[in-house]
């Protein structure tokens, strides 16, 4: 147990205020010798030994009646480790622009408020901490450390199962474990949001899978880079959120995962997405995300692939940055879509541009999904566009028949060319009228021979095309006249031919078309 008289004189200024929450500030005001960076060269009239605290928060010295005793520190090296695991602390704790030899070690603890600002910590382990209030890391720089048992890997800062009644605040922190866990918080519940923006950096993966955020994740302007050996820099697997905010300048390089995550509001509005360094991983990986709002307008294309599958939103806002070469979307579900285009766009239902465009965004997932072209029909059927949902299913089954056998694809190519896949039924007609007029017109030039003389209606080459091509039924002219010129015998072979083709074609594609709807 610490005595008085052991302490130093800027620890016994410590002790004193304690009891009042007075701060004790060791700065000098001059800037040169202020730097945290160089906080490692002040001396012991800025040194307090890291016992000396937990000596204070742990209640070495009884608060005054009518005051709040609060540790207040400003400008000091911390020396030793501070050691606060599983305790239980009933005061709050405020240090700032301090310089820490080792780690701070605060898992498993009950705490108030907690706030390390401006300062640089060699790592902060606060897994299954209760913070009633706010943690607050602003401008620190966190560096990784192996200062605690509990540590399994090389972490800056684990928040492991700890819960927050406040926020998180790591506005312009910069954490750094590169290759590693800069962040890592699995289970974390911080009811007042956590806030990453203001010049946040992180070197190393960002690890929040399985977090409760109700007051969301605001990363607004940060930068994520160096990710670990998976090419991760933000993995958010199954995270609940009311809000993930990545707009105005948000940057990873790396991939950032949102895994089963499922959120009220996200947007990437002005971010960017480079993917991992090299090149082997998707920009964003979204596998069965369920959100609300989903703004994807990126201030350029992402380098890697984006992986939609199995995703639900309800409103997907896009633009033509926001696609790489390769996006993943079977299964992918929407219920609107607005893309924004500088303007020039709008509202993409109804544009006859944006059924092609659509297309063309799903025909860059890799090989053939049916679902991305049956969700893109249904959402324009269900804006009042048949025609347009149409379209969709015609480049569908254009796309499929890429996947089938030779001969299937040449009855592929027949039904597109005749009826359209049954999408495009007017084709039937307007083949039928060009043979008509070829029919009538060729056979209007010769005179047939009768099969009986004198038995049968008068030739007419009209009713004669029309027998020809109707393969069902008959109108009595196709057998009661022939041809003694060859080419007009073979037109008319050829006419029954194509009578046959058309109505196989016909009805293959009404049959399809029936199936559909």
């Amino acid at each position: 147990m610490l005595s008085y008289d052991e302490l130093t004189s800027p620890e016994r200024e410590l002790w004193e205020a304690f009891p009042e929450g007075r701060r004790v500030d060791l700065r000098t005001g001059v800037p040169e010798d202020d730097r945290v960076a160089e906080g490692g060269h002040w001396g012991p009239g800025r040194t307090v030994r890291a016992a000396v605290i937990v000596a204070l928060l742990l209640g070495a010295n009884t608060a005054q009646s009518g005051a709040v005793a609060c540790l207040r520190l400003a400008g000091a090296r911390i020396s030793g480790h501070l050691n606060l695991a599983g305790a239980q602390i009933a005061h709050a704790l405020w240090l700032e622009d301090c310089w820490f030899e080792e780690g701070v070690d605060l898992s498993g603890a009950s705490t108030q408020s907690i706030a390390i600002v401006g300062s640089r910590v060699p790592g902060v382990e606060a897994g299954m901490t209760r913070i009633e209030g706010r943690l607050d890391l602003r401008r620190s720089r966190l560096e990784s450390s192996s200062a605690s048992p509990f540590h399994r890997r090389d972490t800056a800062l684990s928040l492991i199962n700890a819960q927050v009644s406040g926020a998180v605040n790591l506005n312009g922190a910069n954490i750094t474990a590169p290759e590693e866990w800069a962040v890592s918080a699995g289970g974390l519940v911080a009811e007042g949001g956590v806030y990453c923006q203001d010049g946040f950096v992180a070197h190393g993966e960002v690890r929040l899978m399985g977090a409760q955020l109700p007051g969301g994740l605001h990363m607004r302007g940060a930068l994520l880079e160096h990710p670990g050996p998976r090419g991760v820099v933000l993995a958010l697997d199954n995270t609940v959120a009311s809000t993930l905010n990545f707009c105005d300048g948000f940057t990873a390089h790396g991939t950032v995962r949102l895994r089963g995550a499922r959120i009220s509001d996200l947007t990437f509005a002005g971010a960017v997405l480079n993917g991992p360094p090299d090149g082997n991983g998707p920009s964003l990986a979204a596998q069965l995300m369920q959100a609300v709002d989903f703004d994807f307008t990126l201030a350029r294309a992402p380098s890697g692939t984006v992986d939609l599958r199995g995703a639900q939103v309800s409103y997907l806002h896009d633009s033509g940055r926001s696609w790489p070469d390769v996006v993943e979307l079977d299964g992918f579900v929407y219920g609107s879509i607005k893309e924004d285009e500088a303007g020039e766009r709008g509202e993409a239902a109804g544009l006859r541009d944006s059924v092609a465009h659509r297309v063309a965004w799903i025909r860059r997932g890799p090989g053939y999904n049916p679902q991305p072209y049956e969700q893109l029909a249904s959402w324009y059927r269900k804006a009042g566009h048949d025609d347009d949902a149409r379209r969709v299913l015609l480049a569908k089954q254009r796309h499929r028949r890429q996947t089938l056998h030779p001969a299937a694809r040449v009855w592929g190519h027949l039904l597109d060319a005749t009826v359209g896949y049954g999408y495009r039924p007017w084709l039937a007609g307007v083949w039928l009228l060009a043979l008509v007029m070829l029919g009538m017109l060729s056979f209007d030039t010769h005179s047939p021979h009768p099969v009986k003389q004198g038995d049968g209606a008068p030739f007419q080459p009209l009713v004669y095309t029309l027998d020809l091509l109707i393969p069902i039924g008959g109108l009595g002219q196709r057998t009661a006249w022939y041809w003694s010129n060859d080419s007009l015998q073979w037109l008319a072979y050829l006419l029954i031919g194509f009578g046959w083709v058309l109505t196989t074609a016909i009805i293959a594609g009404v049959t399809r078309t029936l199936q559909k709807s």
